[in-house]
């Protein structure tokens, strides 16, 4: 298993002490001057260097595991496995659905639109420049999204995209990203979160369902999203979190 460590929340570099690693595992951060330009520009360059380590990761015959500040960088996950030869589904452990597009999205915040990115939503913004294969709807589950706006519940009636709690995930067949956000665990066991949602499963039930899909033996890369307020007081909690997500 290997690190891809990439201390972004968006565009911005945040503290190592935000995403604290406490790991035998080879640790190879992604920390690039990025660009001049606009923030789709900025984050392109970013994802493309996350491809490029999550490509060379698999190539040394490991498993990549990919720790980031939001779950955009998963974008950068799909580019460099396909680069690879592998063709994943993708399970999506998320308090939100991240179902939005450009159009939907009422905030315009890019984060709440990162499934629906991998599933080939608004291509021309990341799609094409990264080059990745848009995912099937049927190749995408929807672990908890508890707390979703009224556009997102409707495309996900409508779509393909597979819906199940924590303590019963299904899963699609093959090859498999897993991508956590932190925030699906209860925010009352997870402070300072970005987006909190309460009323979720326990941190307990969320690892249970995480060794369960491990065991399959079919998770070719982690994404795990850490979309937190930096604090200082919290890194030892927050180490010890990631900790058990990386498992």
């Amino acid at each position: 298993m290997g690190i891809v460590y990439v201390p972004y929340h968006h565009d911005e570099r945040q503290p190592d002490s935000s995403i604290p690693v406490r790991s035998e595992a080879q640790i190879h951060p992604v920390t690039p001057a990025l660009p001049e330009g606009d923030l789709v520009h900025r984050l392109t360059a970013l994802f493309a260097d996350v491809a490029d380590e999550v490509e060379a990761d698999v190539k040394r015959g490991s498993t990549p595991v990919v720790l980031s500040g939001d779950c955009l960088v998963s974008m950068g996950v799909l580019t460099g496995l396909q680069r690879a030869g592998i063709d994943p589904a993708v399970v999506w452990f998320d308090a939100h659905g991240d179902v939005h597009t450009v159009e939907s999205s009422s905030s315009g915040y890019l984060g709440g639109m990162s499934l629906r990115f991998l599933l080939g939503a608004n291509y021309d913004l990341f799609g094409e420049k990264l080059g990745f294969r848009p995912l099937p709807e049927n190749r995408a589950v929807l672990v908890d999204a508890r707390d979703l706006d009224p556009a997102e519940a409707e495309y996900l009636r409508a779509s393909q995209v597979k819906r199940c709690p924590v303590d019963h995930v299904e899963l699609p067949d093959g090859p498999l990203i897993v991508h956590v956000d932190a925030d699906v665990i209860d925010a009352g066991e997870v402070p300072r979160l970005r987006f909190p949602v309460g009323n979720g499963p326990s941190k307990k039930a969320v690892l249970e369902a995480l060794r369960a899909v491990k065991a399959t033996g079919r998770v070719v890369a982690m994404d795990i999203a850490c979309p937190w307020d930096p604090a200082d007081e919290l890194e030892s909690t927050r180490a010890e979190l990631v900790g058990e997500l990386v498992g």
